[in-house]
């Protein structure tokens, strides 16, 4: 080990070093310590400090329990391949392609376990890349083993969860699907997550994040989702007059869960909510209002007839999926009159509001101005720059 430690010492103070080989050598070292690992297993190591041998892996070598599970699989599987070990010792098929192929023949019955045929799964992990070869397993497990590919499947759908914490004013999405609920929530976001204008700026992950917003917004307004204590799942915001125009000095606006929003979200969503008066006095309610639509049902029918998309230049998001804005907001007296309303989408509603667009009519027709300040605009994909 001393030697090995020299080894990467005199590395560190190198320049210039090969990735690839760099790769090749550590993928080399992950097969020694998976070997190690199973046989410190097989020793009952573990039973030392009262752990799993999963925990002990994870624990001893510093791992998430997903990535001490493969290591001992690796371990375990590489005893009963050697020509796979010796093709990951050697750096021909690098670690991940190795688990690929040592995970393939785990779930397989024992009895099929010999079919495995080493050199065919090292010429493909040579020539493939990891997702397809791991899609290869996928179908000649489904071939020989149909039974235990279904069995594998529903242990998958036993994996999946979903959770939503909130953060640093942000909230935090966590979760595994299976395989139809994840290509189902794909196939929904990239219709969505495609670039609205050229001049849209926003990286394929910040699309695809709008995209998911977009789709709970639909759900929501549509009005199928399971009602709550009689109420229909929606946003709700407590704000004052103050709060609303966005008045210096103004306590903040709050989210139904205490979280504080910025006056200009604020009156992007009252273009269109319900709008409930509270009277206080001595910080007791006394009197609740009725709910108020700020635009009406008949007013986004006219809306739907009179347009079929988002009205930002470019954009062809369709009608169904905008919200209503008032050209003149809704904060500061604009009128929900159909002069003053027009359909925007998620993002260039947003965009105008906490963007600090303008909207300004023209005659019959719609001007839209940015703000007069650096705004970040698009040179490659993956690229940013500045510029007036």
């Amino acid at each position: 080990m001393q030697k090995l430690r020299d080894a990467v010492h005199e590395l560190e103070s190198e320049g210039g070093l090969d990735p690839r080989e760099l790769s090749s050598l550590i993928d080399r070292l992950q097969a020694v310590l998976c070997r190690a690992l199973y046989e410190g297993s097989k020793r009952g190591d573990h039973l030392l400090t009262g752990q799993t041998t999963c925990a002990w892996v994870a624990t001893t070598c510093r791992l998430s329990g997903p990535a001490a599970s493969d290591r001992l699989c690796v371990g375990e599987q590489l005893e009963a391949m050697p020509q796979v070990a010796q093709a990951l010792g050697s750096g021909e098929i690098g670690y991940q392609a190795t688990s690929v192929i040592c995970h393939f023949r785990k779930k397989l019955r024992e009895d099929l376990r010999e079919l495995c045929d080493e050199e065919q799964w090292i010429s493909h992990a040579k020539e493939d890349s990891i997702k397809d070869l791991g899609w290869l397993a996928d179908h000649v497990r489904y071939v020989l083993d149909p039974d235990g590919f279904d069995h594998g499947i529903e242990e998958d759908w036993g994996k999946r969860f979903l959770s939503i914490s909130e953060s640093g004013g942000m909230f935090h999405i966590s979760g595994v699907l299976d395989r139809e609920g994840g290509a189902a929530l794909e196939s929904a976001i990239d219709g969505l997550a495609k670039r609205l204008t050229e001049d849209d700026i926003r990286s394929p992950k910040q699309r695809r994040a709008d995209a998911l917003t977009e789709i709970v917004y639909h759900a929501m307004e549509a009005g199928s989702l399971p009602r709550h204590n009689r109420v229909r799942p929606q946003i709700s915001v407590s704000t004052t007059i103050e709060g609303l125009t966005g008045e210096l000095g103004a306590a903040a606006s709050e989210l139904h869960n205490g979280m504080p929003v910025s006056s200009k979200t604020v009156q992007r969503l009252a273009c269109d909510g319900l709008l409930h008066r509270v009277l206080k006095a001595d910080s007791l309610v006394i009197d609740v209002s009725r709910a108020t639509p700020t635009v009406s049902a008949a007013q986004w029918r006219a809306l739907k007839a009179r347009y079929k998309r988002c009205c930002f230049p470019g954009c062809d998001r369709p009608i169904n999926w905008t919200h209503p804005h008032h050209i003149e907001f809704r904060s500061r007296g604009g009128p929900s009159t159909m002069r003053n309303l027009l359909p925007l989408c998620f993002y260039h509603h947003r965009l105008v509001h906490e963007g600090a667009w303008q909207v300004v009519r023209t005659g019959e027709g719609l001007r839209f101005i940015p703000p007069e300040r650096p705004v970040l605009t698009r040179r490659r994909w993956g690229e940013r720059r500045r510029a007036v």
